[in-house]
Parts: C-alpha cells; structure tokens; sequence
C-alpha cells in the first residue's frame, strides 16, 4: 500500500497517479468510507481525466464489497456529485483533482447531505482503518446502479435563479477542458432544457484530462488571458472561468478585468438577503472589509471564519447562514445543502447583471471599495519564526491583533493584512488590503520585507 501520509490532505485525498494514488488505494479508501459512514448506499461522480474513470470503479468495488449499494451518476462536476448526495441524501466520493496538473488526481468525500469529510471529520479515521487493515465483510456485496442526474441538477439550480426574464446577455465561458464543458451545456446552454437569453460563447469545451490549452486553475492570473480576451474581442457582456471539477467560477466585465471573489460575495450576499432579510452571511478572514460592511449595509449578519471549507461549513450550519464566500471563488449556498457551487455563483451574476441595464464594470464598482495585494507566497524556512518577527515589528502600531487563522493586523488607519502558514508546504501566504493602492503596496512591501528577511 502507498504511504498514505502523503496524499490524505486536509480535506480530500490527493496525489499523482499511479506513483502516490492507484486503484488498490482508491479500492481500500471505498471499503473505509463504507465502515466510516456505515451507509447501505452512496453516490459516485468524476471528471474527465485519463485515470478517474478507473479510480471510481476500484472505490465502487471496494464500497460494494463491503455491502453498500453504489449509484453511478458517471461524468459531473464536483457540484453534481454535492447534489446528488444531497437529493438521495446519502454519502458520496467525487473523483478528481480539481486544478491539479494532468498527472493527478484525488477524491473529494461527503457524508448524506453533501456534509464534508476533511482531516478532522472522517478522512483521519479513513487513513487509520487502511493502515490498520480493513477487515472482509461477511454478507452479500452490493449492487451498482447507473443514473445520469445531469438534468436534474441543471433543473434544480435553474429553479434556484430564474435566468427567463433577463436581457440577452453575451456570455463567454472557459472551462478550460474541464468538467464545465460538461455542464455549463445543460444549466446555461439548451443542451438539456429550454434555452435561455443567453449567447454562450465557449472556450475549450472539450473534455481532456491533459489541460492542452492551459491549467484549469483560474485562481492564476495567467489562465484567465484567453478569456479576457475573447470577452473584448467578442463585445461580451461578462467572462465566466472554471476550475477543473467546476465547483470554482472566477468572473471578468465587460472590459476584460477581472472580478475580485470579495465583489461577487458581496453582490451575491446582497441577492441572498433580498430573499432572507435579516440573514446571517459566512466570509473568510481574507475577503475584503467591503463584505461585511455590505452585509450589514443591507440588514445581514456578518461572521467571519477561518480559511477553507470544512470550516465555512461548520459555520453555516452552526448560524443557519444563508451565504458563505472565500477569496479564492468558492461559494456556498444554504439551498444547496451548504455546499460550494460556481455554477450557482455564476447565475447569481448573470440574473443581477441582466436584470438591470448597466454594465458589469458599472454593477460592481459599488462593492470593490478598497485595493488588494492578492495572496502572494513566500517561502520560509520557519514559518513560526517569521510570524513572530512581524507580530513583533508591528506591535507598537497594531490597532488590533488576532490569531484566529495565522496573524491578522488591523491597523489605525483601518488597513490590514493577514499571515498564515500553508498547511502542506513552507510557505507563508500574505494578504493585504488598504483605502487605495499606495497605501496597499507600501504596506505590502514593508510586510514581505520582514517575511523574507
């Protein structure tokens, strides 16, 4: 058996194929999550690369060997495979490895109603029965049914945003031959259901595992370029980028720029609360300021989180939050089982933006209200170490402090930043955000200065 150490993350399993993640391993993690959850049926779903189709089959063996039943819902993105747990209400194991390189691949798990399974909720226990040997189940093994749920899913997210009504909007989407070639069709397209007023205009729909065009990982600037492009090329109304496994949608105007994920929460939480006044509204330690103070701007409830999400979900649960974002384009939604959707986020901006006549450069300016560094990594040699000497350098100037995810400093002037450690590399993650770009960059670079010392 491979080292399972390496590739049992923080909140899925993860590795390169077959060097770190194989099918005995995909098979043993199968029989574990059956004696983990002790459910007589779950869902599987994966993406388009090379190695997920046989990966999914040797956990379905290993899930049916130890007596549980096993629906096949095949090709979907990683939300797909959120709904479908969600509607049977039972566990489910999503095969892919989002926007990792070709060589990768991974499972994401969830518990009945799309409940995560991270480090600290089950995938822990998962490593240790493997390590320990899973012992043979003694009754009959389990049957596998094939359901396609792709109509369903569009259906169901197309009653939670009614596109009907909007102006025609030109629309270009890059699903960077990721598993949005496969979706964005039935939700947004007339693949499956009625068209909609919309003029999709697609880049690298097809599904190839091999990424030929570029990573499926838009949170790189650098893969944002083709779209961007076509957007002023085309006289687009709005650019829409996905991850590989689609649950990620990063957002460009009319003019190519991009959208920070602090503006579409904040645009998103206000539509959520139109819906539920009063509601309570989950954002990451690292969105900007403008979120909550928009948030309560329209009666919400702020609640700020930890970064990542398990945590994000935790929270939601915990308040009854309506609406959950993150600075890297995660969005989660309360009418879908709390799970993260880019799909959902995306019809969100398409429902505000068309239901209204100005532009998308127009439509959020309101909500981007201070300047932002961006995450920017710089590798340490001890991560600790060079926290506290920044804890320390700005200790006489702090107007708060606070440990809650690494270090966060607000200061008088009310800029902050945040330090936090990566929980798999040695690096140093650095946020900042000020009134305007001067101030951003001078704090910035006084910041990094003393990280990499």
């Amino acid at each position: 058996m491979k080292d399972l150490s390496k590739i049992v993350k923080a909140y899925d399993v993860r590795g390169v194929v077959p060097d770190e993640l194989d099918a005995a391993v995909a098979r043993a993690v199968g029989a574990a999550f059956i004696r983990l959850t002790g459910a007589e049926r779950i869902v599987t779903a994966h993406d388009m690369r090379e190695s997920s189709p046989a990966l999914a089959e040797a956990f379905i063996e290993g899930a049916t060997g130890q007596g549980a039943d096993v629906v096949r819902s095949g090709l979907g993105s990683t939300d797909l495979l959120y709904f479908a747990s969600g509607q049977h209400g039972v566990p489910g194991a999503m095969f892919t490895a989002s926007h990792n390189p070709a060589r990768y691949n991974g499972i994401k798990l969830c518990r009945a109603g799309a409940a995560p399974v991270g480090q600290d909720s089950g995938l822990r226990e998962i490593r240790d029965m493997i390590e320990a040997g899973i012992p043979p189940y003694q009754g009959r093994p389990g049957t596998v049914t094939d359901q396609d749920v792709l109509v369903q899913y569009a259906r169901y997210l197309r009653g939670l945003v009614d596109l009907t009504g909007i102006r025609p909007l030109r629309v270009v989407v890059d699903a960077g031959n990721g598993m949005a070639g496969h979706t964005v069709p039935a939700v947004l397209g007339s693949a499956r259901l009625p068209a909609l007023p919309l003029d999709i205009v697609p880049l690298y729909f097809e599904l190839d595992g091999t990424f030929p065009n570029h990573e499926a990982n838009p949170l790189n600037p650098d893969n944002l370029r083709d779209v961007q492009r076509v957007v002023v090329e085309t006289g687009a109304d709005i650019g829409l980028a996905f991850d590989g496994d689609a649950d990620r949608c990063f957002v460009v105007d009319e003019k190519g720029d991009p959208v920070p994920p602090s503006a579409v929460t904040a645009l998103v939480a206000v539509r959520e609360l139109t819906r539920n006044p009063g509601g309570t509204v989950i954002h990451n330690l690292i969105t900007s300021r403008a979120v909550p103070e928009i948030v309560r701007e329209h009666g919400g409830v702020p609640v700020r989180t930890r970064v990542g999400h398990s945590f994000i979900k935790e929270r939601m649960a915990a308040t009854g939050a309506i609406f959950g974002g993150e600075h890297s384009a995660h969005y989660y939604f309360r009418d879908f089982w709390r799970a993260d959707t880019g799909m959902l986020a995306a019809m969100h901006m398409l429902a505000a933006l068309g239901g209204q006549p100005r532009t998308l450069s127009e439509l959020t300016a309101e909500f981007s209200r201070y300047a932002a560094s961006g995450e920017i990594n710089s590798t340490v040699a001890d991560q600790a170490e060079r926290t506290r000497v920044v804890e320390q350098a700005f200790a006489g100037r702090a107007a708060a402090v606070d440990h809650l995810d690494g270090l966060t400093i607000e200061l008088p002037d009310q800029s902050w930043f945040n330090l936090r450690p990566s929980n798999t590399e040695p690096l140093l993650r650095l946020n900042v955000e000020a009134a305007d770009e001067p101030t951003m960059a001078a704090l910035r670079d006084e910041v990094l200065a003393l990280v990499r010392g």
